[in-house]
This record gives C-alpha cells, sequence and structure tokens, in this order.
C-alpha cells in the first residue's frame, strides 16, 4: 500500500456580510472515473511545509495570491483509494484561508469553478470529507464572526 500526503484550503471571500467559498470542478482521469466538485488541494513535495503545499497549490489552482490563513483553523481527512488495483492511503490537512479576490483563473486539470455560499457548496461538493470539512470551516467562520 503507498501512502499519499497533500495539503488544501477552504477558500472564502466575505461579500455584503456573506461568506463565499470557492469550489473547484475535476476532470476525470485514473484516480476518478467521473468529473467531480472539491476543494483546492494537492502533494506536499519534498522538503516542504504543509501550509507551503497549501500556499502554492492556491496559486497554481485558482491564480489567487492574496491570502490570509486563519491560524486557528487546522483540520485533516484521511482516506483510501485504488489506482490501476494499488491501494492508496491519504491524508490531506485542510487550512482556512480568506481572500478578497473574486478573479479565479483554473488551471489545466480543472474544467470549472465557482463562489458559492455555504449551502450551496454544500450541495456541490461531492464528497462527504469534503462536505464534513466545509461544515467545519463554515461553523468556525461563524463562532469567531469572520
Amino acid at each position: 500500500m503507498s501512502i499519499e500526503k497533500s495539503a488544501g484550503a477552504i477558500i472564502f471571500r466575505k461579500e455584503k456580510n456573506n461568506a463565499f467559498f470557492l469550489l473547484l470542478h475535476y476532470q476525470s482521469g485514473a484516480k476518478r472515473p467521473k468529473t467531480y466538485w472539491d476543494l483546492p488541494k494537492g502533494h506536499i513535495e519534498k522538503g516542504e511545509k504543509p501550509e507551503e503545499t497549501a500556499r502554492r497549490e492556491i496559486k497554481e489552482e485558482t491564480g489567487i495570491e492574496n491570502i490570509e490563513f486563519i491560524p486557528e483553523f487546522k483540520e485533516n481527512i484521511k482516506y483510501f483509494f485504488r489506482v490501476k488495483n494499488k491501494t492508496i492511503f491519504k491524508t490531506v490537512v485542510f487550512y482556512l484561508v480568506k481572500t478578497k479576490d473574486k478573479k479565479v483563473i483554473i488551471s489545466s486539470e480543472h474544467i470549472g469553478s465557482k463562489w458559492l455560499t455555504y449551502k450551496k457548496a454544500l450541495k456541490e461538493l461531492t464528497y462527504k470529507n469534503a462536505k464534513d470539512i466545509l461544515k467545519k470551516a463554515n461553523d468556525f467562520i461563524s463562532k469567531k464572526g469572520l
């Protein structure tokens, strides 16, 4: 069994006191036969800290550079998936990131992006673990008044 480690972010912006979350539309491929909606994330490269990975992946996947990490929020997910009859155990650390930028420039690995309210984002996300992370982030934003 292989192990993969990734880092990603729940990116949000405020507009008229409403939080909008950025979702990315991923292409189908070897890991997933269908397209899906998820949060930005990517592999941690050798010598890179998870927060550095999240910052790099945000820039590569969305074009957004003007970001602020919310230091009190950090969540992990773990799951298994299969590629070519090989089981892979994956861990992903997610950070909560605030931006004022609205413009998104997606990478070639994506086919779309959307800024959505919490309720719409929750419905759009494909995977339960992403929905759970989004719920925790939204609860944190509400509790802290961000």
